[in-house]
């Protein structure tokens, strides 16, 4: 093949929509995942998985650690564990909530990659 003719590596690569199309995934796990993104994008929850990162903690640990009520973290640790990021197992009368298994580790990890990568907001000109 001759150099005038030949296609670019980046061209090679380029898919057409109905190829790109045939490999997305269907809209339940589409809507499954942005509703797992969904509950990233509340900071009460974020501080929640990142004490669970460092340790298994009763309701009222998470509380007295966050400046909460039991109530209000009842509520976000509910919506963790609908979407199977945090489990509860009980320990005689308490319940001990923990990190749901290791891949939700690694998607807070990336997390963390990621946010430490980008430029804060105030460097990127935006308002804090």
């Amino acid at each position: 093949m001759n150099s005038q003719t030949s296609v670019s590596s980046d061209e090679a690569l380029r898919l057409t929509p109905d190829e790109v199309s045939s490999r997305m995934p269907d809209e339940r796990t589409l809507y499954e995942l942005a509703d797992l993104f969904r509950v990233f994008g509340d900071s009460t929850r974020i501080k929640i998985l990142c004490a669970l990162s460092v340790s298994d903690l009763c309701v009222a640990d998470i509380a007295s650690l966050l400046s909460m009520t039991q109530s209000a973290i009842s509520h976000q640790l509910r919506v963790l564990k609908q979407v199977r990021l945090v489990r509860v197992a009980r320990k005689g009368r308490s319940s001990v909530y923990s990190l749901d298994d290791d891949h939700v580790r690694t998607i807070f990890d990336q997390g963390f990659r990621h946010v430490r990568h980008i430029a804060p907001s105030s460097e990127r000109g935006e308002a804090k």
